[in-house]
């Protein structure tokens, strides 16, 4: 019943983002975090390629070449930073990252953590979601600013836990609230 399993792993991993993204203030996004992954699209996909540690994506792109259900779900959740990439012909460039709004960086920082916990289980450490961050980051089309902010929040739960890493989340959002606020005055 692999369809049970997938449907069970997408529900815990919602519920860590949700409890992540509740503790600095993203009740919003908590909420309607990865909703997406209900879709008959990335659903059955998930449920076909299902596997327990890591995401059904990389087997469907194994299996096919790409993924149909990757393709689908970055397309539709702000918080990947490949939602971000657009034309840039700035410095002979075609493709660039562009900035993301800090809502979505922090959300994609606790995507990494619930993500991390959910496939590593009993291995996953503070850790963990820079330890994986640190294999691919060389090849990421990210904005270097949102590189920067999730980075840092990437090595504050690396070096000194949750709590510092999430004071700290809320501090950016603080910050880019009252910058939204006066920028529209």
């Amino acid at each position: 019943m692999k369809w049970l399993e997938h449907f069970q792993t997408v529900r815990h991993h919602r519920a860590l983002v949700r409890a992540y993204c509740f503790r600095v203030g993203l009740y919003w996004q908590g909420l309607v975090h990865d909703l997406s992954k209900y879709s008959p699209t990335e659903f059955f996909v998930g449920a076909k390629y299902f596997q327990g540690n890591r995401s059904p994506n990389n087997a469907e792109r194994e299996a096919k070449g790409y993924s149909a259900s990757w393709l689908h779900h970055k397309g539709r959740n702000k918080h990947h930073f490949e939602y971000w990439i657009d034309y840039d012909f700035k410095d002979g460039k075609v493709l660039g990252g562009m900035e993301m709004p800090v809502r979505y960086v922090v959300e994609m920082f606790m995507d990494r953590i619930a993500a991390c916990r959910v496939y590593q289980k009993e291995a996953y450490t503070q850790a963990s979601a820079w330890e994986y961050h640190k294999k691919s980051r060389h090849y990421h089309v990210i904005h270097p600013k949102s590189m920067a902010i999730l980075e840092e929040l990437l090595q504050l739960l690396a070096q000194k836990g949750e709590a510092i890493a999430f004071a700290r989340a809320e501090q950016l959002l603080r910050e880019d609230r009252k910058k939204r606020r006066k920028e529209s005055c």
